[in-house]
This record gives C-alpha cells, structure tokens and sequence, in this order.
C-alpha cells in the first residue's frame, strides 16, 4: 500500500505543486511529500516485513526523518499515529485500520500549532471519522479503503468553501490532493491484492503496469482541482508572503551538553510564533524536528541552539521561489502567446493581470444545521458554516478555527442558537482578530441578520443594522415531545407536536398539520410582511402543501417563501418579518 501509494503521489506531484497556495505560495507541496513519502519508502525497503506493526514503524521513521515542508510534516504524524496504534499488531483488521488512521489524524492536530480547516488536515479528519464509523458494519480492509478514498476526495471537493483562499483562486486543497492520491494507491493495491497480482507490484511499482484507475465519484461542488492553465500561485502577489523565509531543521539532543535546558515544547512554539508561522514542532526521543516561516532567521536559530546541535539546516527564502516561479510563468505565457499570434494571425493585447491575494473587508461564520440551510447560508455572503444546532454545538475551539482560517479584516459570527452564542463570544474573546459576535438566537434571524449586512457600510454600522434585523423576526419551530409535562399552561403528550415561538411552547396537538397551523396563527397575531417556511428531514409534502395553501387563504397579503432547510429533528421552522 505504501509502495503504490509513493507511486502515484510521485506521478502527480507537479500537479500538486500547482494547487498549491497556503499557507503561503512556496509552490512546493508535491515536490515536499514526494520526497516525504520516497523517504519513508526507502526505510520500508531497507525494513521489510510482513508484521504490519514493523512495517509500519519502518515507514514512519523514514517519513519523519525525510520530512519536507508543512505538508510532508503533517504527513509524517499522520503515519506517525497511524504506526503506533499497530505498533504490536502482526495483522490488523479494517476496525484496527480505522482506528489508525483516527489515531494518525490526533497526533497530527497536536503537532500543528494552529491547525486550519480546509487542509489535508481536513481531509484526513473527515475520512478517518468516517472509517470508524464504517468498520462497524463489518467491512473488510478493502471495502474500508474503499470508503476511506471516497469520504477523502469527498472532503477534499469541499475544501475551497472552508478556506477562503482556495476559493478566491479556484483549487481545492494542495496538500489533501496529495493524501487523496496517497489514499488512490492504497486502493489500487488492495484490489490487485484479491486477484493475486499485488506481489509483482511490491519491489518495483514503477516497473509494473499499475491497476486500473480508482473512479472518483463528481464534485458536490463543481470545484475542480485544477482546470486552468499555470498555478494557483500566479494569481498570487510576492509581498503577500509575510513570512519569507521557510526553515526546516533537526535540533540533536545527544550533543546538547550536560548543561543543556529542558525542552519545553509548548513554550518553545510559542517563542516561535511570535515572528512565525506554519510550524511544526516533532519531538522522538532525541531527535527534534523543526518546520517554520519566519520574518527572522536568526532569532529561529538562536533560540533553537541551547536544545542541542542543528543538523540538516535549510533555509528558503520564499519570496525569491515566487518571483522566480512568476518569471517562468511568464516567460511560458510568452511563448504560447506568441505560437497564438503566428496560428491566428492576429496580435492578442496582452493577457490581464494576476489579481492581488488580499484579505477580504469582511467575513462571516455562521452555525447550521442541514443542507438546505447550508447552502442558504452559503448562497447569501457567508464564508464558513459550521456544523451545529440544538443537540450539536460547535465548541470554542470550532469557531476559533473557523476565524483563523478566514482571511478577512473584520469578522462576523451568527451562532443562530441560544446554547451557541457563549462558545462563540468565547471564541471572540479568544481570537487577535477583530470579531464581532451578532447573538443570533435561530436560524431565521441569521438569515435576517444577512439580508441587512451591507459590504460597503463601517463594520459598527453592520454589527447594529445585523442586530436590529434579528430582533425584527419572530422565530417558530415544530418538533416532537419527547415526554409528558405541562409548561405554561400547555399540556404536552409525549408524541405530541410541540410548536414553539421563540423560547416557549406555545402549542401541543396530536397532528402534524394542525400544530404548524396554530404555531402561525399566534405568530402572525401582530401581523407581518413575510413567511418564510424552512422543511426538515421529517417535513411531510402532503403536509407542507396543505399548510401553503392555508397561508395563502388565510393570509393572502402575506409573501410566502418555501425552502428546503433538511434540518433534523424540527419538521419545519418558521419566521415572521
């Protein structure tokens, strides 16, 4: 597996240096995990073994100690983890293989000091979850595979809507693409295993003529890795590189000196940080591998140097790699402009500008649950929607991400959820950024809170016509009792269909229709403008016509829109402006 899988990284590695474009444009991720993964290979060679526990640990030393760049780091925790929950296995099961994978994806978090979504972070995170949770219905290593490159080309396709970056420039992300074509070979080698062929495959797959290519399923959103000519990192300005200069280095413990300090990893990262970015910090025994991008070199080495003796030091001025990298873009573009003019005929005026990276004015991070809602909220100016609602709140830590991985001056938080609002204040608090909570109490009025965000007004402006829109809405949701009680008045039966405005329960009946209808009646009780109807998971569509056309009849002045929201739980929600 790892064989095929160094195979086809390699095969695709100048594509994946063309995606590349963060954390900044080094234009290097395939070059950094082909020589990443080829060293972990080399190991795996020089070590073979049919213990898969041995075998694993060979690959992973190779990988730590040829690691390249913040993309070949990642990789090497990844398989890092990923060895040591074998570590005493001779053979592993598809649930022993998922809980590598989970356990290579938690090393790696820890490793990455500020790890943003929309990564190969990400991808790996989403494909091993779902490896867990697949290996309980008995699959065999196989078919996990099988998943595991789905889920993760799957997550790679949403990439670009979780870091805005990529977005702005079209790719989806470098360094998952990498994992997604690591994780191709793993599949690719595991089928020609069940025909028997893998054998011819293991000493040389280069020489070998390789199984038949893994299909991918489509886009969900239409992204495509790369379609356009050039790279990513043409679109890119050198002075947006704050952090120029790339350092890769090993700190040798044995040669520290008896005097030497305790290592104090966190605080040493933090030392890091203050003129840095993009680091990794990997501690084995007496080895110490460090990765950052930094303003000033010399400080790195200084505080690097009581730890022990530097060994293999590279230092990369990055700005220099971009302005290069431009410079054979451009001498390429002038090349086939020229072939354009001799086939055409016709002198062509030049080509436009590559636009400038530059942070946004604002961005905005809203919470939702259920696709529907998602793409109502990503359709109306919002940058990142977290996954959450009532029975699943994003932590703190969720939204902090979501704000460092925002390239944006100013940003807003719609938590649309009572339970949500203190995570994200707390997240405000936390963050450099500026960040500006809009205590958005339901989804309706985070919806209302975007109809009344202007780009072009004062970020204070924003944060009061936001909070004025929300408090403009009345808010209302059907869902089921989950017990027998009397709230308010109301006698609720466990079953029943419980209508809510805002924070109380207004309404209990035994019928979905007549719980939906009477909910409206008391909202609409002060009158109102519009309606807007969002259905669930368990909406009825006999249901949602018949209560349409009771609105039209009892209400014709009212402006109604229907939307599909997929929420769980709550057949439909309901907002009156």
């Amino acid at each position: 597996m790892a064989l095929l899988g160094a195979e086809l990284l390699q095969q695709h590695a100048d594509h994946v240096n063309a995606l590349n474009v963060f954390p900044v444009p080094d234009g290097d991720t395939g070059t950094n995990m082909n020589l990443t993964m080829s060293s972990g290979v080399r190991e795996l060679r020089s070590r073979p073994s049919e213990h898969i526990g041995k075998a694993a640990e060979a690959l992973s030393k190779g990988l730590l100690m040829g690691a390249r760049g913040n993309s070949g780091v990642i990789l090497s925790q990844l398989f890092r983890g990923f060895s040591r929950s074998l570590h005493s296995l001779q053979e592993a099961s598809a649930t022993e293989l998922a809980a590598a994978l989970q356990h290579g994806v938690d090393l790696a978090y820890k490793a990455v000091v500020k790890p943003v979504e929309g990564t190969i972070l990400t991808v790996a995170r989403e494909a091993a979850k779902h490896a867990v949770q697949y290996a309980r219905r008995g699959a065999d290593a196989v078919d996990l595979m099988n998943e595991v490159h789905r889920k993760a080309h799957e997550a790679l396709q949403r990439t670009p809507e979780q870091l805005p970056v990529l977005k702005q420039v079209g790719v989806v992300d470098s360094g998952g693409q990498g994992l997604v074509y690591i994780y191709e070979g793993f599949v690719r080698c595991l089928s020609a295993s069940e025909s028997g062929s893998y054998q011819e495959l293991f000493y040389s797959p280069s020489e070998a003529a390789l199984p038949e290519e893994v299909a991918l399923p489509e886009s969900t959103r239409g992204v495509k890795s790369m379609n356009e000519p050039g790279s990513a990192q043409g679109r890119l300005s050198t002075e947006a590189i704050e952090f120029l200069y790339d350092m890769e280095f090993f700190i040798n413990r044995k040669y520290a000196g008896k005097t030497a300090p305790r290592f104090d990893e966190s605080a040493f990262k933090r030392a890091l940080g203050k003129d840095g970015d993009s680091i990794l910090v990997i501690v084995e025994e007496d080895i110490i591998k460090v990765h950052v991008h930094s303003r000033k070199p010399g400080d790195v080495l200084t505080l690097s140097l009581p730890y022990g003796e530097l060994t293999d030091l590279h230092i990369l001025n990055m700005r220099e790699q971009h302005r290069e990298l431009l410079q054979e873009e451009s001498s390429a573009d002038a090349a086939n402009l020229a072939a354009a003019e001799l086939l055409s005929g016709q002198a062509i005026n030049g080509l436009p500008p590559a636009p400038v990276f530059e942070k946004a004015p604002y961005g905005i991070i809203a919470v939702a649950l259920g696709e529907g809602i998602t793409e109502l909220f990503l359709s109306s100016d919002v940058d990142t929607v977290l996954s959450g609602g009532q029975t699943m709140n994003p932590s703190t830590e969720d939204f902090v991400n979501a704000i460092e991985a925002l390239s944006a001056h100013h940003i807003f938080l719609l938590p649309n959820n009572g339970n949500i609002i203190l995570a994200a204040e707390q997240a405000a608090e936390l963050s450099e950024r500026n960040v500006t909570v809009i205590p958005s109490r339901t989804v309706p009025q985070g919806l209302a809170a975007l109809l009344a965000f202007k780009e072009e007004d004062s970020a204070e402006r924003n944060a009061e016509q936001m909070r004025l829109a929300t408090e403009g809405v009345v808010s209302g949701q059907v869902t089921r009792a989950v017990r027998d009680t009397a709230i308010d008045g109301v006698d609720i039966q466990e079953g029943d269909y419980i209508g809510i405005k805002e924070k109380a329960i207004v309404v209990s009946q035994s019928e979905l229709l007549p719980a939906c209808q009477a909910l409206l009646a008391i909202m609409l009780d002060g009158g109102g403008d519009l309606l807007t109807l969002l259905t669930g998971e368990e909406a009825d569509a006999v249901v949602t016509e018949q209560l349409s056309a009771w609105i039209e009849e009892q209400y014709p002045d009212l402006e109604l829109e229907v939307h599909d929201g997929g929420q769980p739980l709550y057949p439909y929600l309901f907002a009156v402006e």
